[in-house]
């Protein structure tokens, strides 16, 4: 058992933890749903399944980088999504590395502008349990109830 100096580091130390299983969740719930084709990518695309079909969503993850930071219109997207899945119990995550999540998701590194929305759609016969998507949906929760509305998680590294 580690010494820790203060209380704080040991929160600090499980905050980092969690974040980590987190971050690792994500890329497995990822790799499972786009293995099962249950997977959307895109910003418009994502729109049109959250329009048609609101229930048929799982999962939203929506990821930013610095280059399009200042693009006014994503940012307004990205807000309507986000209103939509508070509105549909849909949770959502944020996620900075839109080049790590193309390499997850099997996008070519040119069609990036393609990765700042992606869904994760549940089954078609509805019989399935995924424990990484368990997992995002309680730490989703957990986030809510501390304010926390669209927290964001790192991936992990190759």
């Amino acid at each position: 058992q580690p010494c820790f100096e203060s209380t704080s580091d040991y929160l600090n130390l499980r905050l980092n933890h969690t974040m980590q299983t987190i971050g690792k969740s994500l890329k497995e719930a990822l790799v499972c749903a786009h293995s099962e084709d249950r997977l959307t990518v895109g910003v418009y695309e994502s729109a049109k399944i959250m329009t048609e079909d609101p229930d048929s969503v799982s999962f939203c993850v929506l990821a930013m980088d610095e280059e399009f930071e200042c693009d006014i219109a994503l940012q307004i997207h990205f807000t309507l999504i986000q209103s939509f899945c508070f509105d549909n119990d849909i949770s959502i995550v944020r996620v900075g590395d839109m080049q790590r999540l193309a390499e997850i998701v099997g996008d070519k590194a040119d069609q990036l502008e393609d990765t700042h929305c992606i869904l994760i759609t549940n089954p078609a016969d509805g019989s399935w349990e995924d424990p990484a998507l368990e997992k995002l949906h309680l730490f989703c929760e957990e986030s809510r109830r501390l304010n926390d509305w669209v927290p964001e998680i790192h991936l992990p590294e190759r």
